[in-house]
């Protein structure tokens, strides 16, 4: 039966995040990091490894906690509470997922421990320019040549690639629309070029292009042409713990939001005393805590050996959502003031937006739902 009580280990987890957070990834951390050609908040990092949270859902066999999904969005949440700089989702999770799921035992005996330790950072590079999320998107060619493989074509949006020590590159090796390969590639590889990206979140994202970069048979992931298997695979907890995130976010973005409704005063009276805001106030509260509830479903379902086919892309699109549309309704609670630098609301009011067409859009997070639903009737 699906418990909603999270143990006091879990609660415990939460306070010690959220504590390291407060130390690590405050205000001025993150105005700081905002288009640093790095990116990572380097303590926070440190911390975050020497408590052994890198390597939270990694498996213990390779250096991990080996811990359930269910502790992954209790990390998430306050991750995502903070606005955490950090490449934990790129590199401890999806990646880390890829190599568990696909990776052979050298890959993963390599990788895993150094990415569970944090001396290494591992990166996706999957989107391209004008393309969207399903496998077509992938059009970067991956052609055999001997005993390696030549790579040509563009990314973008490539989160921390500059403080990558290596990039998993999605990548095109026929014509059948699956027909893609997962390819450990250096970032520093002849042919490989980086160009810094300015996003709505001002974040840390880079074009990445490849002219004729050869890399070795051996630094493909997993057999040729499964390479979309094994990245849909590993998106699906990723697009919980992205959820969580988001509802970290929503969270902390609503608790502001009520105290400057309380604490604001307009013609003589607080504005949360005004019906019209109060109720925008009610409708977000009802919505995090939808959001949370079907987070916290999707992560027990995983805990439990359930499918997540359905329920990852319904957390991340319903979480997505709500969080763009809380922090939208917290910038007209904040009025003009919400959109200067010296107000938090802004921050999270722009990582909002981000947070919903990364890791699956909207629209790829409905046609997710809809093969699943369609499917079963």
């Amino acid at each position: 039966m699906l418990d909603l009580d999270f143990t006091e280990e879990q609660e415990m987890l939460r306070e010690m995040v959220r504590g390291v957070c407060a130390q690590h990834a405050d205000g001025a951390v993150l105005r700081e990091l905002e288009d640093d050609p790095d990116g990572v908040a380097r303590e926070l990092w440190t911390q975050l490894a020497e408590l052994g949270l890198l390597g939270l859902v990694i498996p213990e066999e390779f250096g991990g906690a080996g811990s359930s999904l269910l502790d992954g969005v209790v990390l998430y949440e306050e991750l995502g509470r903070a606005l955490a700089p950090v490449p934990h989702l790129e590199s401890c999770v999806i990646v880390a997922g890829v190599l568990e799921l696909a990776g052979s035992p050298q890959q993963a005996q390599e990788w895993l421990p150094r990415i569970a330790s944090g001396d290494a950072i591992v990166v996706p590079a999957w989107l391209e320019p004008g393309n969207g999320y399903a496998p077509r998107g992938v059009a970067l060619t991956a052609k055999v040549d001997g005993d390696e493989l030549v790579l040509d074509g563009t990314k973008s949006h490539v989160r921390f690639a500059r403080a990558a020590d290596r990039l998993v590159v999605l990548a095109r090796t026929g014509d059948a629309p699956e027909a893609i390969d997962l390819v450990l590639v250096d970032p520093l590889a002849a042919g490989v070029t980086l160009e810094q990206q300015h996003s709505l979140a001002a974040d840390t994202q880079y074009r990445v292009r490849f002219e004729s970069v050869r890399v070795p048979l051996a630094d493909r992931i997993g057999d040729p042409g499964t390479g979309w298997t094994t990245w849909s695979r590993a998106m699906e907890p990723a697009m919980v713990l992205v959820a969580a995130l988001a509802n970290g976010g929503a969270e902390y973005a609503l608790e502001i939001t009520n105290q400057y409704a309380k604490d604001r005063e307009q013609f003589d009276k607080p504005l949360g005393a005004f019906q019209a805001i109060s109720h925008y106030l009610a409708d977000a509260r009802t919505n995090v805590d939808g959001s949370k509830l079907l987070t916290y479903e999707a992560a027990w379902a995983a805990s439990t050996g359930r499918p997540l086919r359905r329920l990852a892309p319904m957390a991340k699109l319903f979480a997505g959502n709500t969080y763009q549309e809380v922090t939208a309704m917290a910038q007209q609670v904040f009025g003009g003031v919400g959109f200067t630098l010296e107000y938090e609301i802004q921050l999270y009011f722009r990582r909002a937006k981000q947070l919903q067409i990364s890791w699956n859009d909207t629209r790829r997070c409905e046609e997710l739902i809809a093969e699943v639903v369609l499917a079963s009737t």
